[in-house]
Order: C-alpha cells, then sequence, then structure tokens
C-alpha cells in the first residue's frame, strides 16, 4: 500500500473531525527539495468546501495527524501545501517486511484474468532487422515483460510478412543475378544475403526507368513498364496462384531469412510465443466483411466494392473489399485479430507494436472491431512509437542505407570494449569473461538509450554516447550494481541477521523512499506501456544510491548495527536494480 492511500482515510478522518465536511479525494504530490517533507497535501481544493486560509487549514489538519497517525512524525505548511514528514519507523518497518523470497514489486497474476497478447518484430522477409526494428523489439519486449510483472498473463507474438510484391523482388534478383549463392556458399546470413537482393532488384530497376526515360518514356511510365517490374508482378501471380517453381523458391529463401531472424533475435535477446505468416493469414477477414454487411457495419458500393463510413467518429470513409473481391491490409488484420483470440480463447486485449505513421490505421481498426461487436476490442492498444534516426540522417532499405541490427549489435560490443579497456580494471579477467562484459555493457547501453526514452518521441541515436559510464546511461547503472556486488564480496561479517536499528540518516531514508516506489512504478509503466518509466525511475535509484554512497561510511561504519544496516540496503538496492533492467531486458554484471 502506498503512502497516499494509507495517508488518504486518516485526513479524511481528520476533515470529518475538525470541519465536519466529507471529501471524496485527496490530492497529493511529491515534497519539493527545499522543503523538508516526505509526501505533500495539496490544500487549496479543499478551500471550496471549508471557510478557512489555506495556513490555518494545513496546521490543523497537521496537528490532527500527528496525534493520531504513528506514520506521521511532524509537519510544515507552505502556502497551500502542507508538508508531511513521515517517521523512521514506518519506512524501518517497510524495509523489514520486505521477504528475500519475493519478486519485489511484481504481482502474481490471477488464474481468472484474461491474457493480453503484445505484437512486436512483425518484419518482412525481403531484408534483415534493422535499427528500426530494434526500437520496436525491445519495446514490445519490455513492455510484454512490464505487463507481467504487474499481474498480467502474457503472450509474445509477431506476424511475419513474408508474401508480397516486395519478397518478389528478392526473389527475382536473386534467380537473375545469384548464380545459385546460398548462405553457406557466401558465408552471409541468410537473411543479409537476401536483403542483398532486394538492393540488386532496385539498382536494376533504376537503370530499366532511366533507360525508357532516354527513349521519351515519363518517369510514371517509366517505373509501370520496365522490365524487371513487370517481372516481378507476373512472379506474385504464380505464387498466388500456387506455381510449385515460384513456391518452392520462396519457401527457400524465406527459410534462411527464418533462420538468420532467429539468430539477431537471440544477439538480442527477446522471444516469442507464437509466430503468425501474411502468407497464411491475408486471405483471413474476407468473411467477416459478409458479417458486417448483414448487420449494416459496411456498405457496398454499386462497383461491388465494401466500405466502412466513419465519417460520424471524424474519420473517412474506408475501404475494406475491393470491387474484385481481394482483400486489403486492413481486412487482413481484422480477420487475423479474430483468428488470434480463436486460437487463444482466454486473450482479452491486444498491443500492436508499430510506428506512429500507422496511427490512423489502428483507430480505425480498433473501431471496426468494436462495431462488429467485439467485447476485447475495447482493450486493444497501438503501442506508437517514433522514428530513430542518426546521426547521419535517415535510413533507406532500397538503397541499402539501414543500419544493420547485427552489425550495430557488434559495433556497440565494440565500443564498450574500447572504452572498458581506456578504463582499465579488467587485468584479472580471462578472455572468455571479457568478452561477456563487452557484451553485457554494448547491449545494456544500446537498450537503455533506447527505452528510457518515452516511445512516442523520436530518437537520434548516438552509440558513443550511449555507451558513456556517467550520466544517464545504462552502462552507469550496470556500473553502480557492479559496485554494490564488490561491497558485498567485501563484507567479512553476518549481515543477513535484523538489525535493532532504529534512526535513519537522512541519505538512507531516501533510498528506503525510492525503492518503495518500485511496485507503484510497475504498475504506471504497465498502464502506460511506457519502459522509460521503469528506465528513470532505475536511473533515480542508482543516483540516490551513489549519494548515500559519497555520504555514509559502510564497510568502514564503526557501529556493526549500522554497517548491517547499510549492506543490507545495499543489497536490496541492487536486487531492484537488477530487477527493474530485467523488465528492460537488460543484464547486469556481478564486476566491471
Amino acid at each position: 500500500m502506498s503512502l497516499s492511500q494509507i495517508l488518504t482515510p486518516s485526513i479524511q478522518s481528520a476533515i470529518q473531525a475538525l470541519f465536519d465536511v466529507t471529501v471524496d479525494k485527496i490530492e497529493f504530490q511529491a515534497t519539493r527539495k527545499e522543503f523538508e517533507g516526505d509526501i505533500t497535501m495539496v490544500i487549496f481544493p479543499l478551500l471550496k468546501v471549508i471557510k478557512s486560509n489555506p495556513a490555518e487549514l494545513g496546521n490543523k489538519i497537521g496537528t490532527y495527524l500527528v496525534e493520531n497517525v504513528t506514520e506521521v512524525a511532524r509537519f510544515n505548511v507552505v502556502s497551500g501545501f502542507l508538508n508531511i514528514v513521515i517517521s523512521d519507523r514506518y519506512y524501518l518497518n517497510f524495509f523489514n517486511g520486505i521477504k528475500d523470497s519475493d519478486k519485489f514489486g511484481y504481482v502474481t497474476p490471477n488464474p481468472e484474468d484474461k491474457a493480453v497478447m503484445v505484437e512486436y518484430s512483425s518484419p518482412n522477409t525481403n531484408k534483415p532487422l534493422h535499427l528500426g526494428h530494434v526500437r520496436n523489439n525491445l519495446l514490445g519486449y519490455s513492455v510484454a515483460e512490464i505487463l507481467k510483472a504487474s499481474g498480467k498473463k502474457v503472450y509474445k507474438t509477431q506476424i511475419i510478412n513474408d508474401r508480397g510484391i516486395h519478397i518478389c523482388k528478392s526473389m527475382l534478383a536473386w534467380e537473375k543475378f545469384g548464380n545459385g549463392e546460398t548462405p553457406q556458399t557466401s558465408g552471409l546470413k541468410g537473411d543479409k544475403l537476401v536483403g542483398k537482393y532486394y538492393v540488386e532488384f532496385d539498382k536494376a530497376y533504376k537503370t530499366e526507368i532511366n533507360l525508357l526515360i532516354e527513349t521519351g518514356k515519363t518517369e510514371e511510365e517509366a517505373k509501370k513498364q520496365a522490365p524487371i517490374i513487370i517481372e516481378a508482378q507476373e512472379m506474385l501471380k504464380k505464387w498466388e496462384a500456387g506455381d510449385e517453381k515460384v513456391i518452392t523458391l520462396w519457401k527457400m529463401m524465406n527459410q534462411w531469412v527464418y533462420d538468420g531472424f532467429a539468430t539477431t533475435y537471440t544477439n538480442l535477446g527477446v522471444d516469442f510465443d507464437k509466430y503468425y505468416y501474411e502468407s497464411n493469414t491475408y486471405l483471413l477477414g474476407k468473411d467477416v466483411v459478409q458479417v458486417g454487411l448483414d448487420r449494416g457495419v459496411f456498405e457496398k458500393d454499386p462497383d461491388g466494392s465494401v466500405w466502412i463510413d466513419l465519417t460520424d467518429e471524424g474519420l473517412d470513409r474506408k475501404i475494406v473489399l475491393r470491387s474484385d473481391g481481394t482483400a486489403v491490409y486492413m481486412t487482413q488484420d481484422i480477420g487475423t485479430a479474430i483468428q488470434r483470440v480463436k486460437d487463444m480463447p482466454d486473450v482479452g486485449g491486444m498491443v500492436y507494436t508499430v510506428g506512429n505513421e500507422q496511427d490512423y490505421h489502428f483507430k480505425v481498426l480498433f473501431l471496426i472491431l468494436k462495431k462488429l461487436g467485439f467485447d476485447w476490442a475495447s482493450s486493444l492498444y497501438h503501442l506508437s512509437y517514433g522514428m530513430v534516426d542518426l546521426p547521419s540522417g535517415k535510413m533507406k532499405s532500397r538503397e541499402g542505407t539501414v543500419v544493420d541490427a547485427d552489425d550495430l549489435m557488434n559495433d556497440m560490443t565494440a565500443t564498450a570494449k574500447q572504452i572498458a579497456e581506456d578504463l582499465g580494471k579488467l587485468d584479472s579477467y580471462s578472455a572468455e569473461e571479457k568478452a561477456k562484459l563487452y557484451q553485457t555493457i554494448g547491449l545494456g547501453a544500446l537498450k537503455y538509450y533506447i527505452l528510457k526514452v518515452d516511445p512516442k518521441k523520436r530518437i537520434l541515436f548516438n552509440p558513443e554516447e550511449s555507451v558513456d559510464f556517467a550520466g544517464n546511461t545504462g552502462p552507469f547503472i550496470q556500473y553502480t550494481y557492479a559496485r554494490i556486488q564488490s561491497i558485498i564480496r567485501k563484507a567479512d561479517f553476518d549481515f543477513s541477521v535484523k538489525t535493532a536499528i532504529e534512526e535513519l540518516h537522512e541519505k538512507e531514508k531516501e533510498l528506503v523512499k525510492q525503492i518503495e516506489l518500485f511496485p507503484e512504478v510497475i504498475q504506471n509503466a504497465a498502464q502506460n506501456h511506457s519502459p522509460a518509466l521503469i528506465a528513470n525511475y532505475t536511473y533515480d535509484l542508482v543516483k540516490e544510491y551513489n549519494s548515500f554512497y559519497q555520504s555514509v561510511h559502510i564497510l568502514g561504519e564503526a557501529d556493526l548495527t549500522k554497517k548491517i544496516f547499510r549492506v543490507q540496503l545495499s543489497q536490496k538496492v541492487a536486487e531492484v536494480i537488477k530487477s527493474a533492467f530485467s523488465l528492460l531486458g537488460i543484464e547486469v554484471p556481478e564486476r566491471m
């Protein structure tokens, strides 16, 4: 139970006893640093129902609390704010009440509750994963872990976009220019090999366009008439018709990509419970269109196309079936959502991790599913996120200028290696231990840099800045964790006993207060689908610990009671850091 929850009924009782007034809600905020206090009650809203001045009102309520509430030690009133000081005993009771066996802050799921499905990654099979996919995967994975910690049953899923003209472009280019090259003969990961031919197609396509323009064609005409794009379109038609040769090539090249993706996911530290493939789902939803027509949700135009009119909702008319009877992406997404609930009947909500360029699409999708009468449609959420830019500018897949996810992870590990070696504290490490540490630091830097930013915001990713060992970075937090582990290893006394400490140093108290916030932060992060809340909470905790570390003696403390408590406090901080970072998919090193 939070401090505000504890104090609310007592303050309501105080107002009832002192002024014979009933209030439903008490407003709290954090106490400003320049004033003494652990939590602040905002007095101004009470002036609407109680005729008094803020100072008098605050003093009367504060006096009542000191006299009647054991947790309240003293108070002060500043303008319309009642700053409440909580007793050391309250914080000590809280700290001693944390069970070692508990995953502190985590809530055990209720078996009766509906599950949440989190979709992320969802790549195309014509190119390897890039920096944009990295943000998508890290966000989706972290949100899934946070939802689990908050008490939800979670399924992680992705839909792989393994069909369409973009896939045929890579296939056709490989046929034309590949000379039978495979991942084994080339030494390339399968997804990189297929991506190579996607770029080759684009080069050949541009060459043909330029040649046609030279013969007098307009650019628009040249784009449509270039022989290689016509061949790709023909290949797509053959795929849809089930042509054996095309299907065999498609299966072979897609498997190369799946194998490549699997390696990247393992290295990135993300996983999935269930996979969907667009080649299996692209026809889903067509049967739902007829249901929608029967219910009056959809309407058919004279040319046979089917639409939904959402103008009354501030949107527009949206097509769900073309005049030739073929589905659009919206139709497929409607069908896939329905299929997922059929596959997993305990799913009661879904989170779609997709870039903000699809904001409108998901507004329409969710609204259509509500209008079709699915009760779970009210529990759909679009985890919309901004693009990731680099100091060099925007990435372009067709031109081969994207930042490859594998290369990025390797570069981050190399950067971590260079910085760690410059600091020169790894002499006692084996080569294997060093390699593992560099990877832990490099990936931690990458993940933290991306996840500490609100998902909705665009990111300018600077690799070197992210591996800084000072400031709001992953390595800074990892270093603090490792420092605490060093303290624990050096503690040559039994610190498992319950201490009889009665009073807290101000730095100890601030640290315990920060630990106490963790369960609430997990719930807020889950409700807001924001790993940034976990990341920045962890940074605040580490800043508070380093202030404590600089201000008091720990192992050098003469008083054994205080020394035991400070080691215990350090240990609990480390546990929370490790737990919080696990929600972000980040490992912490025992030594640095």
